[in-house]
């Protein structure tokens, strides 16, 4: 039996937040620290990293040419966010200075009430850097973001505000 899957394009859909603190243990935003956060979105014009690698143990053994391997540390991908920049503001680049503490929480469904598709990733700015060019293109920066504890991954986004 096939089943119909709904595939999407993540511009447009995707949503990514800022947040500068999040009061529960698990680092799942409420509604309302997710509304205060500051959505970087539309600022955004690529993303690296945000993910998790495992770097695998070899365990060979003498009895089989084969060299079997365990799961060893996780550790997270090297990451960052490149932004336009703003002629008219900063605003940006001041939320994102160097040594900001904070949580990137990226919807990767959107914005949609108990989806599990909220990665939450507790972070440090390592450093913000412009990208210069002489070419016809839109001037940018990129911020590269050290994970600084374990991120929260396939959360629930939380449910809409009563009103």
């Amino acid at each position: 039996m096939a089943s119909t899957q709904q595939r999407y394009m993540r511009r447009g859909v995707t949503r990514i937040v800022f947040v500068k603190t999040i009061a529960a243990a698990t680092n799942i935003p409420t509604r309302q620290e997710l509304t205060a956060g500051t959505d970087l979105s539309r600022q955004v014009s690529d993303i690296e990293g945000w993910s998790l690698e495992n770097s695998p143990i070899e365990t060979p053994d003498l009895g089989a040419k084969f060299a079997t391997s365990i799961p060893g540390e996780d550790k997270a991908a090297n990451s960052s966010l490149t932004f336009y920049e703003d002629l008219g503001s900063d605003a940006v680049e001041t939320l994102l200075s160097k040594d900001t503490v904070g949580y990137v929480c990226i919807l990767r469904k959107g914005d949609v009430p108990a989806s599990k598709s909220l990665d939450v990733f507790p972070v440090r700015v390592g450093s913000r850097a412009p990208s210069y060019s002489t070419g016809a293109e839109p001037a940018k920066f990129k911020v590269s973001f050290s994970i600084s504890d374990l991120p929260t991954l396939d959360a629930p986004v939380p449910a809409a505000a009563a009103g």
